[in-house]
């Protein structure tokens, strides 16, 4: 069995749309997944990436995802690489999936010459997500507001 992350290709949407609805609790059609990875590839910022493993048979589980952009800063000329997505599989949480992608996260930030990595958590992930982050060296450093 083969683990790798690599950028998601449309091959990857019956997996991936099973992983949003881990994420958001809703189910995503694989017409939407196919928009947004068509919104992705036409994007110059956005990028996903899966995590994948692969039996000697040839068949391929998603095992999480992750969303990654640059992000810019004009107040003090920074440039940050954001976790804007992060999602690991239930059957295989507190595996290392996720600390494995958030690796890759930094990893890609640090090729790009960004001063580091941050991320925007909801409210409702307190318990699980928030500690996970904490745990590889997050801080909260302020809030989001939003007006829809």
């Amino acid at each position: 069995m083969e683990v790798q992350i690599r950028k998601a290709s449309k091959e990857d949407i019956k997996g991936l749309c099973r992983l949003m609805e881990q994420l958001n609790g809703k189910p995503l059609l694989p017409e939407e997944m196919e928009r947004r990875l068509d919104f992705i590839e036409k994007s110059p910022i956005e990028e996903l990436y899966v995590c994948a493993k692969t039996t000697d048979e040839g068949k391929t589980t998603l095992l999480g995802a992750l969303g990654f952009r640059l992000r810019e800063n004009i107040e003090n000329m920074s440039r940050y690489g954001e976790v804007s997505l992060l999602v690991t599989d239930r059957e295989v949480r507190r595996q290392g999936i996720g600390k494995s992608l958030m690796a890759y996260a930094e990893r890609l930030a640090f090729e790009r010459g960004c001063m580091g990595t941050w991320l925007a958590s909801g409210m409702s992930r307190v318990h699980e997500a928030h500690v996970f982050y904490e745990s590889l060296g997050y801080e909260v450093t302020g809030y989001r507001f939003v007006k829809a």
